[in-house]
């Protein structure tokens, strides 16, 4: 099965963010780790004259970036409108564009870095992502991103399977094939690696809550329609209790960073 047979379509992807736009800021305690982390990843060089967040969301790292380098000129893009309608009136970027990370709509060599956390998982043709990414560095520049690969959300995988047949979980990469899809980008891989994150719920229904104002809720072909029946829901219950232990309810992610540089 091919990697685009098994991750969402973008217009799916576009309109379940631009839905959860105005509830994405309130339960982003992961998706700050991460992008904090990233930053952290980012070359001690000088200072990007031109930056690009792509993927930028409601804009929480646009605004770090521009704080990050004060005197550089940033632009967002995002394929989701709503979180645009969001980002823009709280700044950080000069410019908010609408668009798709597999066909930038942007000049080429005119960014010195792209930072990128926690979006690329939705593209079904990461080395599109990534050809794109070398189009619009400019000569030394740098694509950071972080994303999610296989393993993600695995408790609650398991836990379906337990109960039905059905896919209720996002699909995602190996890390195996970001690994191949980055040595034959063009880009000089200077960093991937893949680490977890474990986050921990009350209860089952905390962490499908807050699945669903993330906008990141089962985007996949193949999921089941329709409602969720009851006793379907209080198997699942019984089956995620099995992995419950002091912390409470697991929820392991399973994060990718890499930082990649176009050659002079």
């Amino acid at each position: 099965m091919s990697e685009t047979s098994v991750l969402p379509d973008k217009q799916r992807v576009a309109a379940s963010f631009s839905r959860a736009a105005g509830s994405y800021d309130s339960v982003a305690a992961l998706q700050r780790s991460v992008g904090n982390h990233l930053l952290d990843w980012l070359p001690l060089t000088s200072a990007p004259s031109r930056w690009l967040d792509l993927g930028c969301g409601t804009g929480h790292f646009s605004r770090a970036l521009a704080t990050r380098f004060a005197e550089s000129e940033g632009v967002a893009l995002d394929i989701a409108e709503g979180m645009l309608r969001h980002a823009r009136p709280l700044g950080g970027a000069q410019r908010f564009i609408a668009g798709d990370a597999e066909c930038l709509p942007l000049r080429g060599q005119s960014f010195d870095l792209v930072f990128s956390s926690l979006a690329l998982q939705w593209c079904a043709d990461f080395a599109a992502v990534l050809g794109e990414a070398r189009r619009v560095l400019r000569p030394g520049g740098v694509l950071a991103f972080s994303s999610l690969c296989v393993g993600t959300l695995q408790e609650l995988r398991d836990s379906w399977q337990a109960v039905d047949g059905f896919v209720h979980v996002n699909r995602f990469r190996r890390f195996e094939d970001y690994q191949g899809l980055c040595a034959g980008s063009g880009l000089q891989v200077e960093r991937l690696e893949t680490q977890p994150e474990v986050l921990h719920y009350a209860d089952l229904r905390s962490l499908t809550h807050e699945l669903k104002a993330l906008g990141a809720h089962n985007l996949n072909p193949g999921r089941p329609g329709g409602l969720t029946g009851r006793a379907r829901m209080l198997a699942l219950i019984d089956a995620y209790e099995c992995f419950r232990h002091a912390d409470g309810l697991p929820a392991t992610y399973q994060v990718v960073y890499g930082v990649l540089r176009k050659e002079d």
